[in-house]
């Protein structure tokens, strides 16, 4: 096999790629051999090669506003946290890391925090996503093990998806295991979701529960289980608002079925009670004996590539490192592994509660590495405000503009996906290799070394004297086993030592997870989330990801196939709360709670349940003026696990109606004024954006081509008016107000400017030249089929997605497109089971 085998940077299904660079372009195909994916990729893996370009890229280190030396930046930030540590302590100071960073960066980062700064206040961004799942693995286990393989997804009789649209979130294993039940027709699914989503396609059944009831649902199938069930489906179904007889279903199933498997994420995560629910389908598993064999157990899916890896070394701020503790004997023993006497004794600030320290003045220096959490965190105001007001903000990051780094004192330029070398482990506990197939660029540095050089200032340099990230593996696998002696089932014992060209050469491994040592049923009682509805604000507000883009859309945002399906925020709304609420379909709306606001456009969706919405939780301020759903979102937080309860928060919707909306293309996009709400979107070549206000912009656009003294046409009708900026037969910038979404016309225009008059005359007013078809909004990303052709394609009649399959290709790639395309051809009704 040619080119370089790595591993997708996106979720944590650990999906290997191969990487080929041919006349300058990165060209990016599924590893065959990769146990993972097979061969498979999803859209956002298949168009990787696409986010590799430097337009954007933080490239220098940067003090304030103003580039610096590595030896400036270096030896001030060395400077200010040591006068922080000896005025305030070492709890003064804290890490924000993220399962972005390899395994090698996080045992760095871990080592220096915990074992040489001395206290534990290092923590992830993988906080706010698996936390809970922590939790519940080491209650039940004894230890943070994940008993489950993706094999036993193909290979059981049951498949339960509790709150995981898997479709969208974890494609590639979605699409195994939907081939699987091709393959094995007695297989069945059932979804446990509040919404009818795309993972319920495949569905058998499909539970709407009430949202956050997830624990009582499970509750009563233990009880069952346990010969306690004397009316526990109807005490489930009345609990969760649930139909008796699908509960009852369900329960039968479970108990029938020879072989069955949970898998869950964010939905139950993200609460409260979090971590209780993931003990309720973990206890199930445990008394029904359906674990630690093939086709049975719970499997939480990580959301990120590393969020595992982070796990392994100790990134969570209530771990210490290889899966130990906070007790006696860890911590003599980890002290003496690295060779400290300042290693950390007791847990760190988990990461709502470590913002709240910056706040309050606490924390006086924060570290934040490859993460965004002033887009990320819940409270997203408040978030910021604590930055704004901290001493010193250190940013290690890939992009030069973030919602986070505008606080940052200094700046460090960090190594992206394909410049990096180094290690992750996915969700089913597999190590695998992330490989450089390009060169540094700038002075960008690896996390690693920029910790190391930290260190080195700080005084500790010795035990940071690694030289290659292969010195760093090998004392992380060592780790793992000193002192073991079976006591922990994290030992890679198997790994230690290896030579340089085996870790070069290092093919995707399992660690064992072993019979387990300790399984305890742990006493659960279901308890309602945090979010309190009122008149005020009467609507529980749902958050996620949605198929194309990837958490703050630092990577997936400028890549414009990937923004061409859903190309701005929306919220989710029942047709009975559309009319409750004055609510139209494709018109924008205000969302609000008592922190915040954000604008969306309005989608009507048979499968939200009525009084609920939901929102992505992608958008930011470098995509959009007011998109940002965590400025909503309540910092409330499981008290086992730390994590935010995400999932639930009561707000209230009211429609918007300005006066004007529009398109602006530009080959730099012009500062827009502040009173406008805009979304950005990725297009080839050109700068792209949306937007809505209560006053026209047309003066405001022609004020600005004349002052670039470009030649300038306009075009007004009633509402609709347009403009074109010319320079020497170049166009510039072009405007449409109160028309209809454009696209491909345009940004051919900007590539190869008309020169005709009629040309112009079309482009002036939103047509194009001649005879052609628009794509649309785009359904298959894959191949770029948009719904315009595949409405055509049906009206000609292909009536099902196989048709369109053969006709278009659509949905013959990675399958996650396959819900929509069966909702267009009335294969699959909203809502319905």
């Amino acid at each position: 096999m040619t080119g370089i085998r790595t591993t997708c940077p996106y979720c944590g299904v650990g999906c290997g790629v191969v990487v080929n660079l041919q006349e300058g372009a990165v060209r990016v195909r599924g590893d065959e051999r990769h146990p993972a994916n097979y061969g498979r990729l999803c859209v956002k893996g298949a168009a990787l090669g696409e986010t590799t370009g430097l337009k954007g890229r933080l490239l220098r280190p940067m003090l304030g506003d103003s580039e610096a030396s590595w030896e400036q930046a270096l030896d001030h930030a060395g400077e200010r946290l040591r006068e922080i540590i000896a005025a305030h302590g070492p709890r003064a100071v804290a890490f924000y890391a993220s399962g972005q960073l390899l395994t090698e960066d996080y045992y760095a980062a871990n080592k220096l925090m915990k074992g040489f700064i001395g206290a534990a206040n290092i923590d992830t961004n993988s906080r706010l996503c698996m936390s809970s799942a922590v939790t519940g693995y080491k209650r039940a286990f004894g230890e943070d093990i994940v008993p489950c393989s993706y094999e036993d997804v193909e290979k059981s009789d049951l498949v339960v998806l509790a709150g995981s649209n898997a479709a969208w979130t974890h494609p590639v294993l979605f699409q195994r295991l939907a081939r699987a039940r091709e393959a094995n027709p007695a297989m069945r699914v059932v979804v446990i979701d509040p919404r009818h989503t795309a993972t319920c396609d495949i569905a058998d059944l499909h539970l709407p529960l009430r949202p956050g009831s997830d624990a009582g649902l499970f509750v009563g199938l233990l009880r069952i289980i346990q010969g306690q069930g004397a009316g526990a489906a109807a005490w489930a179904a009345e609990y969760c608002g649930l139909a008796q007889d699908d509960v009852a279903t369900f329960y039968d199933w479970f108990l029938s079925a020879p072989r069955a498997i949970t898998l869950y994420t964010m939905g139950i995560n993200q609460s409260t009670s979090g971590s209780d629910k993931c003990n309720a389908i973990i206890n199930v598993h445990l008394a029904s004996g359906k674990i630690n064999r093939p086709g049975c157990g719970p499997f939480s899916l990580t959301g990120q590539p590393n969020a595992m890896g982070g796990r392994e070394v100790g990134g969570l701020a209530n771990q210490l490192a290889a899966h130990m503790n906070f007790e006696p004997d860890d911590l003599s023993r980890v002290a003496r592994f690295w060779g400290t006497e300042r290693l950390a004794q007791t847990p760190g600030l988990m990461a709502v509660e470590l913002f709240d320290a910056i706040a309050r003045g606490e924390v006086k220096a924060i570290w934040i590495m490859g993460t965004n959490p002033a887009v990320s965190l819940p409270d997203s105001h408040k978030v910021s405000q604590a930055l704004a007001v901290c001493p010193l903000v250190i940013v290690s990051e890939v992009v030069r503009e973030t919602d986070t780094s505008r606080f940052a004192h200094v700046r460090f330029p960090a190594l992206a996906w394909g410049e990096k070398e180094g290690t992750v482990t996915n969700s089913e506990r597999r190590i695998s290799r992330q490989r450089a197939f390009l060169p540094a660029p700038g002075e960008a540095k690896p996390d690693w070394w920029i910790i190391a050089q930290m260190a080195a200032r700080l005084g500790y340099g010795e035990a940071f004297s690694w030289q290659h990230p292969h010195d760093i593996f090998n004392e992380h696998a060592a780790l793992t086993a000193f002192e073991n002696d079976g006591m922990r089932a994290f030992n890679l014992q198997p790994l230690t030592g290896l030579a340089r060209e085996q870790w070069e050469a290092f093919e995707p491994w399992q660690w064992p997870a072993g019979d387990l040592p300790v399984r305890r049923i742990i006493p659960v009682e279901p308890r309602e989330h945090g979010a309190q509805t009122n008149a005020l604000y009467p609507l529980l507000l749902n958050s996620g990801r949605i198929r194309d883009q990837w958490h703050t859309m630092t990577r997936t945002g400028a890549v414009p196939g990937l923004m061409r399906h859903l190309p701005q925020p929306y919220v989710d709304v029942s047709p009975v709360d559309a009319a409750r609420f004055y609510l139209t379909e494709g018109e924008l709306a205000r969302i609000s709670s008592p922190r915040g606001v954000m604008v969306a456009r309005v989608r009507l969706n048979e499968g939200q349940r009525p009084g609920e919405l939901f929102v992505p939780m992608h958008w930011n301020k470098q995509f959009a003026r007011e998109g940002g759903v965590n400025a909503l979102v309540e910092g409330r937080c499981d008290p086992l696990s730390g994590q935010p309860e995400s999932k639930q928060t009561a707000v209230r919707i009211l429609p918007w109606l300005p006066v004007r909306q529009g398109e602006l293309y530009a080959r730099v996009l012009p500062d827009l004024p502040a009173s406008v709400h805009w979304w950005r979107k990725a297009a080839p070549g050109v700068g792209y954006l949306s937007f809505a206000c209560d006053s026209s912009l047309l003066a405001w656009a022609e004020a600005l081509c004349r002052a670039h003294e470009w030649e300038v046409q306009i075009a007004r009708s009633g509402e609709r008016s347009s403009l074109l900026a010319w320079q020497a037969g170049r166009l510039m910038l072009g405007f449409w107000e109160g028309s209809q979404p454009l696209h491909e016309f345009v940004v051919e225009a900007f590539a190869s400017s008309p020169v005709g008059l009629a040309e112009r005359h079309a482009l002036l007013h939103g047509q194009p030249a001649g005879e052609r078809r628009e794509e649309g909004r785009i359904i298959c990303s894959c191949f770029s089929v948009g719904e315009n052709r595949i409405r055509e394609a049906i009206a000609a009649g292909c009536g099902t997605a196989a048709a369109l399959g053969q006709t278009l290709r659509c949905g013959t790639n990675c399958g996650s497109c396959l819900p929509e395309l069966k909702s267009l051809t009335g294969e699959r009704q909203a809502g319905s089971r």
